[in-house]
């Protein structure tokens, strides 16, 4: 356990009065004090990773979203021509039954004079 590598904060903490007076710890204490420390040590490496992680975002995060918002748009394009194909059809449907009803009235608006 003394071999371990520490950081300053974990040093620092380990100067306390209460570690001089170790001879009034039981061995259980001594172990759950130590935990708790090699604890402090690991939370402080993660802490301090997760910060270089956040203040730098991976080139390959920004790739992969670049690449995403590529394919997003693309979809988008694609959904707004197919609703743009539907209604053009669909005007152009009911706009040759309202032609022919015109031409059939207009038939027989000329036969019947």
């Amino acid at each position: 356990m003394a071999s371990e590598p520490q950081d300053a904060a974990f040093s620092t903490s380990q100067a306390s009065p209460a570690d001089l007076d170790s001879e009034s710890l039981s061995p259980l204490e001594q172990e759950v004090l130590d935990e708790y420390a090699r604890l402090l040590g690991n939370l402080n490496t993660m802490s301090a990773l997760l910060l270089d992680l956040s203040n730098k975002p991976s080139a390959a995060i920004l790739d992969g979203l670049r690449g995403l918002e590529r394919k997003t748009s693309l979809v988008f394009t694609l959904l707004k021509a197919s609703v743009y194909s539907i209604v053009l059809n669909q005007q152009i449907g009911e706009g040759g039954s309202e032609e022919g009803d015109r031409e059939a009235g207009d038939r027989g608006s000329v036969d019947g004079r």
